[in-house]
């Protein structure tokens, strides 16, 4: 299979795992619940050179938000997966690690607390969030279940 197909497959499977399971986890109260308007919202903002905020009730409600929200959001799965297929191949080759997977995973929680949480005004690693240490906590727990996702995915096709 071709090395970008793979890492659309893996992006998706692994955006798809993380929504579902952030769900369940969101439902029981143990993390939050991924706003896809909110990302929507950011992401109209990107398209106008807006990308920092003071505090994410400055992001304008922008038409369809739930809808860029998800393609935006699966679109960051997929930008976030294809390199690691395709560096994977080059470095190590195949097959894919289920462990290395799981690992790079949990480590594109970067992407969220060192832009995410700053971009909207709540620190690094979330620090002013209201929700305090829970927004860190979902952000490792949103990203394993990613991770997760993408170890499915690679047992599956490898």
């Amino acid at each position: 299979m071709d090395l970008v197909v793979v890492g659309v497959v893996l992006g998706v499977l692994g955006t798809i795992t993380m929504d579902l399971l952030n769900s369940i986890f969101a439902r029981l109260g143990l993390i939050i619940k991924i706003d896809v308007s909110t990302i929507g919202r950011m992401s109209a903002g990107w398209f106008h050179g807006r990308f920092r905020y003071r505090h994410p009730k400055e992001l304008a409600p922008v038409s369809n938000e739930t809808l860029l929200g998800y393609i935006t959001h699966y679109a960051i799965g997929v930008g976030l997966a294809v390199p690691f297929v395709i560096f994977w191949d080059l470095l190590v080759g195949e097959p894919f690690s289920p462990i290395w997977t799981l690992v790079y995973g949990i480590a594109t929680t970067v992407a969220s607390v060192f832009f995410v949480y700053p971009s909207l005004g709540l620190g690094i690693f979330g620090h002013k969030s209201p929700d305090g240490i829970k927004a860190l906590l979902t952000s490792l727990a949103n990203h394993f279940f990613f991770g997760a996702g993408m170890t499915v995915a690679v047992m599956i096709i490898a």
